[in-house]
């Protein structure tokens, strides 16, 4: 009799552990699907400010058609992406770049860098920068988080039992680590 009670108590613990690791490794997959949706929301915010922000530089600077026509192509690659991190990423690495060769013609255009349109948006796009930076870090956070635990003794065998794979961070590569060089 205690040996049936011994061995049942042994099964519902093993029960109870395997519901806790699979409820647990659910958690950590929708936390992550949440945060890369929130990355999303804000690339698109991104994306949808750009077009207003080139028509401005435009009327300014209509003579830096390359500048335009770069940010331009990298917002349409953006748009193009495929919706993986990776893929993404090396998308928005390269905006950003473009990005930043736009702003620098604010320099070199004292009345593009007075005007209150071109200084909103950029205050926009500066701002939704730290937002995109914020759902990086909290994806990558996520990612860190559910890859640990498909890694851990005893989950790991669960997780590859269940078929639970690994997650891709949100990476920036290097040419996006470069300071861009920008020439009038």
């Amino acid at each position: 009799m205690w040996f049936f009670i011994i061995v049942l108590i042994i099964v519902v613990a093993l029960a109870a552990y395997l519901i806790s690791a699979y409820n647990g490794l659910i958690r950590r997959r929708n936390q992550i699907e949440n945060a890369w949706s929130q990355i999303d929301v804000q690339l698109k915010r991104r994306l949808d400010l750009i077009p207003n922000l080139v028509e401005t530089v435009k009327g300014y600077a209509a003579h830096e058609k390359d500048t335009l026509n770069a940010v331009i192509q990298a917002r349409n690659a953006a748009v193009a992406a495929p919706d993986t991190p990776g893929a993404q990423a090396q998308a928005e690495n390269a905006l950003t770049g473009t990005l930043r060769q736009l702003f620098a013609l604010g320099e070199a255009y004292p009345d593009l860098k007075a005007n209150t349109n071109f200084l909103a948006l950029q205050e926009e796009l500066s701002a939704t920068e730290g937002r995109v930076a914020y759902a990086r870090q909290f994806y990558n956070d996520s990612v860190l988080g559910y890859n640990n635990k498909l890694q851990q003794f005893p989950t790991m065998y669960f997780a590859k039992m269940l078929k639970f794979e690994r997650r891709q961070y949100f990476e920036a590569d290097e040419a996006a680590r470069a300071t861009p060089s920008v020439e009038f």
